[in-house]
């Protein structure tokens, strides 16, 4: 499924194919590819997407057809739709059925799209590999005995592998960006509060981003247009009045922190592609800048104590009692360590503990609050770089996709491939992970740019011209 969105959108509309043919497709192409890679977890039931092909085909005979009308999508298993099941790639879920629709999902069904899938995940998104999924670990489709990244792995692989031409999963550190990157699709972390996480299983309630995925920059613009806009039912949702997007008035320059991005632990192929695209965006007429962030090299210390932290909380109501797996003890406390012993994995009880230790009497103000200071000046150093520069630029992940296994009994190996795309959580900007080159044995790379505050549309006007730069 190579065809961009405006393709399929006019073969649609032409009569060339039909919104049904195009779903068999994308069930023939699952069918064939998924068993080997698992970047699904299942089809959505039979009778919502009968029921959602005919809102489509209704759509363009009445003539009020968009651009996602009739293109299937496969959903990360943390978005909830309602009536099918909704795992969070945990056990604890395992038979846990969404009892209403996140606010993302009523928008692609109005737009008449069609949801087809659910895609596997690291659990409860807490990881940046899928192998941390209850239900087995998603492949790389360059290469299968590869990570296809996390946590939205699924979300990147099935995209990747040509099953939908759009996907959605979620941001908390990097999760989209990561493994659109090993995967080679482009991936988009929205503004913070840009997309309504109404419906969305909360890791870090103060991370947490939707976003799409694709093939293209212009594909993944498409989607986000459909999916953008202020909530009532999302308390982080950012006003109209707020949301506002920047007028474009680009210097055309790019900023580069050059000594984060030249240290050790930076796959040498990862840094010469970046060089090279760097210097492709040169021809292109744009002015590379060495930029100073003072705080960046601390942002990877402050997710990992306020990521925990809103874990520890936001995980707090899964207790076996009110929805979920459920072990019966003697006494009720007893019934909750046993469920959420059997229900959660080793990276979420991890995570969960550090949490904890970070909130607790005695360290919350030498942990918890020291973060959030500096978080806060993080924030205002990223304001005064962009009254420089219209992006920053990093590679998106410091290595490509690694073997299966080669970092899972390592947790600050795999936390610090993180390096590049959590600082851009910490302080609520949007980002995209875009195809960059490939490595010498075939391994896709991604270029990471960052814009300001609600500057999307900055984010897909480079992107556009970094695509031709890599064509050309």
């Amino acid at each position: 499924m190579q065809k961009t969105l405006k393709q399929l959108h006019e073969e649609l509309k032409n009569g060339t194919i039909t919104v049904e043919s195009l779903v068999i497709e994308c069930k023939k192409t699952i069918a064939e590819k998924d068993g080997d890679i698992h970047a699904l977890l299942g089809l959505y039931s039979d009778s919502l997407i009968s029921s959602q092909i005919v809102v489509a085909e209704k759509m363009f005979k009445d003539g009020k057809a968009n651009t996602l009308t009739g293109i299937p999508i496969v959903i990360k298993d943390n978005i909830l739709v309602k009536g099918e099941l909704a795992t969070g790639g945990s056990k604890i879920l395992e038979k846990y059925h969404a009892t209403y629709d996140a606010t993302v999902i009523k928008k692609l069904k109005e737009a008449g799209a069609i949801l087809i899938a659910r895609a596997n995940m690291d659990e409860f998104a807490m990881g940046g590999s899928t192998e941390n999924s209850a239900f087995g670990v998603t492949k790389n489709p360059h290469d299968i005995t590869r990570v296809a990244g996390g946590s939205s792995g699924g979300s990147a692989a099935v995209v990747a592998y040509g099953g939908v031409p759009v996907s959605l999963g979620s941001d908390t550190g990097g999760s989209i960006r990561q493994p659109a990157s090993l995967c080679g699709v482009v991936g988009l972390k929205t503004t913070y509060g840009d997309v309504s996480r109404y419906g969305v299983m909360a890791m870090g309630s103060s991370l947490d981003q939707i976003g799409p995925f694709g093939n293209s920059v212009e594909d993944v613009e498409e989607v986000y247009k459909i999916i953008s806009g202020y909530d009532e039912l999302d308390s982080t949702s950012l006003s109209n009045e707020s949301r506002k997007p920047k007028v474009e008035n680009l210097k055309k320059i790019i900023g580069i922190p050059m000594s984060f991005v030249n240290r050790e632990g930076i796959d040498k192929e990862v840094l010469d592609n970046f060089n090279i695209s760097i210097d492709m965006m040169k021809n292109f007429g744009y002015i590379i800048k060495d930029i100073n962030i003072e705080y960046l090299e601390k942002a990877l210390s402050v997710y990992y104590i306020l990521m925990p932290a809103e874990v520890s909380s936001n995980l707090a109501r899964y207790d076996g009692i009110r929805f979920g797996l459920s072990h019966p003890g003697e006494t009720s406390i007893q019934s909750y360590f046993e469920s959420r012993t059997a229900g959660f994995g080793p990276e979420v009880r991890r995570r969960i503990l550090l949490g904890t230790y970070v909130l607790s009497s005695g360290y919350h103000d030498a942990y918890y609050n020291k973060a959030n200071l500096v978080r806060e000046m993080l924030r205002k150093e990223f304001e005064k770089v962009f009254q420089e520069v219209d992006v920053i630029a990093t590679p998106t992940s410091p290595v490509p996709a690694f073997k299966i296994g080669e970092k899972s009994q390592d947790p600050l190996a795999m936390y610090l491939a993180d390096i590049f795309t959590v600082p851009v959580n910490i302080v609520g900007v949007p980002a995209i992970s875009i195809p960059s080159g490939k490595t010498s044995s075939g391994l896709p790379l991604g270029m990471q740019f960052v814009a300001s505050h609600m500057s999307e549309g900055t984010l897909f006007t480079i992107g556009k011209e970094f695509e031709l730069a890599i064509i050309k």
